[in-house]
């Protein structure tokens, strides 16, 4: 495309999320599009809350991933088990865990959890416990919504357990399993802005150079220096911590009963750095043979495709390309990604060459979830000829 085109649709990009603010969607939003070979499009944009006087949001301004967490970090850990040969796809959940028993649910396998057809609920009926032992009891002993694989219904809880297993089966805990990952990325992930002219055919706004620097910014744990910069939510109404605002803490209160870290929920970071990520999916799923593991074309391949379960637009852990869903109408039948609670959202999509992150804290007194999927579909929409 030329580079008018190019300004113009992040143009109407840029408006959307002017308008999203606007509107008190979210206050604060940080972006990044790109490509295999790197990045188009960066911005950050608002505040950090509507508040008066409140910080600008920077592109380093760590935000709560929420459930982008159970593709970035859990699918991505799975998928190293899977390479190593320390789990299965198609091992029975009850090899993991001891009282996952019963003739309704002794079919159900890991890939199961993953494509969210294992036949649990989406949440427990009760406040959650207080501890891995609790949750783990509870999840396994609570009666079935549905006949495995006869429908996807959407859980944390299915994420929780591959968490507990991913644990267990990877012999440390999940953000170590994930900081082994990431330590093997940098090279590739992490990146800084060089001050170069754009060139001719690229729009205003695109970053033209870029040099390799630093550790890539997705973690369990903030540091404390960073937690305070963090993009604040808003706790729910049945969370204990109502009342007060949860800067660089968790959102989801059944990860912040597990300590800040579970496979659901619990990574912080900034847009860059998820879109670092993107990156090196969307190369591996473009057939780049020669990346870090787990990230190798075939086992990525697996991981994105489509589930057989019927009505299902699932697939490992990630979500794929449906018209009507938070990715818009514009993206190949190739795409994949996910979205998170507190107003985030990965979409990568190999047959453009294109990934788009959007982070934003809708979880901060914010719009609904219905509002907050049609700012992204419009978003993705207006970037589809980018």
């Amino acid at each position: 495309m030329n580079a008018a085109d190019a300004t113009a649709a992040i143009d109407a990009a840029r408006h959307i999320i002017a308008r999203a603010i606007a509107a008190r969607i979210f206050p604060a939003a940080s972006l990044e599009v790109g490509s295999s070979a790197g990045v188009l499009w960066e911005e950050a944009s608002g505040t950090l809350t509507f508040g008066a006087g409140a910080l600008p949001v920077t592109l380093a301004t760590p935000f709560d991933l929420a459930s982008l967490t159970k593709v970035i970090a859990t699918t991505t850990i799975l998928m190293e088990l899977v390479r190593t040969e320390r789990v299965r796809l198609d091992d029975p959940v009850s090899t993991f865990f001891n009282e996952w028993r019963g003739a309704d649910r002794e079919a159900v396998t890991l890939r199961d959890l993953l494509e969210h057809a294992s036949g649990l609920a989406a949440r427990l009926v009760d406040a959650p416990p207080n501890s891995r032992r609790e949750f783990e009891h509870d999840i396994c002993r609570m009666p079935l919504e549905y006949a495995p694989r006869t429908q996807s219904i959407y859980s944390d809880l299915d994420f929780i357990l591959l968490g507990f297993l991913a644990a267990d089966r990877g012999g440390m805990s999940l953000p170590a399993l994930f900081d082994q990952i990431t330590d093997r990325l940098k090279p590739d992930t992490t990146y800084e802005r060089v001050n170069e002219p754009a060139r001719d055919n690229e729009p205003t706004g695109v970053v033209s150079g870029f040099r390799r620097t630093g550790n890539i910014a997705l973690t369990f744990d903030l540091p404390p220096d960073l937690r305070t910069l963090a993009a604040p939510t808003v706790p729910l109404a049945e969370d204990p911590r109502r009342g007060r605002s949860l800067t660089g803490e968790v959102h989801d209160n059944y990860a912040a009963a597990l300590g800040g870290a579970a496979g659901h929920a619990g990574l912080f970071g900034t847009a860059p750095a998820v879109g670092a990520f993107a990156r090196i999916i969307l190369r591996a799923a473009r057939g780049d043979g020669g990346l870090p593991s787990p990230f190798c074309p075939e086992l990525v391949d697996q991981f994105t495709a489509r589930s057989t379960v019927p009505g299902s637009s699932r697939a490992l852990g990630w979500d794929t390309m449906l018209p009507t869903s938070s990715c818009g109408t514009q993206m190949s039948p190739r795409a994949f990604g996910h979205v998170g609670f507190t107003g985030t959202s990965l979409w990568v999509d190999p047959g453009r060459d294109r990934y788009f992150v959007l982070l934003t804290n809708r979880a901060c007194a914010g719009g609904s979830p219905d509002q907050m999927r049609d700012v992204r579909r419009s978003f993705h929409d207006a970037l589809g000829k980018l």
